[in-house]
């Protein structure tokens, strides 16, 4: 099998996606959130409840694990959000000394306005761009998934 060649422009391109990917995401939490009218909730807390609804229950050191953060990190979080209400604990199925983390339906109905309001707020941005973007944008779309996944390998 032959090696693939990189394109000379590779690395650019790599240095504006990392540019724009902390900023793109900041601004449609926080556009999605005024057009849902939710309350604010740290990134780092959001990343937990997409881990928690894609996963189920989890113990706080898979989701440390799976989230690359520190155990008192997860810890902190887990904390702030069954003090909200977002989250629940109990003790892990066939193991009375440890716990899982669960949504509660708080962050369920919180989780499907914020899917709801970042839908919104995404086609009517995207909708704005050339016809071209668009279509660059829904073919990049199944790329980026790819790119994480490389990412985390």
């Amino acid at each position: 099998m032959t090696p693939r060649t990189p394109d000379p422009d590779l690395p650019l391109a790599a240095r504006l996606l990392s540019a724009e990917i902390g900023p793109l995401r900041r601004a449609l939490l926080t556009t999605a959130r005024r057009s849902g009218a939710l309350p604010e909730i740290p990134d780092a807390q959001i990343e937990v409840l997409r881990r928690l609804d894609e996963d189920g229950w989890s113990s706080p050191t898979q989701l440390g694990r799976t989230l690359g953060l520190a155990r008192s990190t997860v810890s902190n979080l887990v904390a702030a959000m069954q003090r909200d209400g977002l989250v629940e604990r109990r003790l892990a199925a066939g193991d009375g000394r440890s716990t899982e983390v669960g949504l509660t339906e708080l962050a369920r109905e919180r989780l499907t306005v914020y899917d709801a309001a970042a839908e919104r707020v995404l086609v009517a941005a995207i909708g704005s761009l050339p016809v071209e973007a668009q279509h660059a944008l829904a073919a990049a779309v199944p790329h980026l998934g790819d790119l994480r996944r490389a990412l985390e390998t």
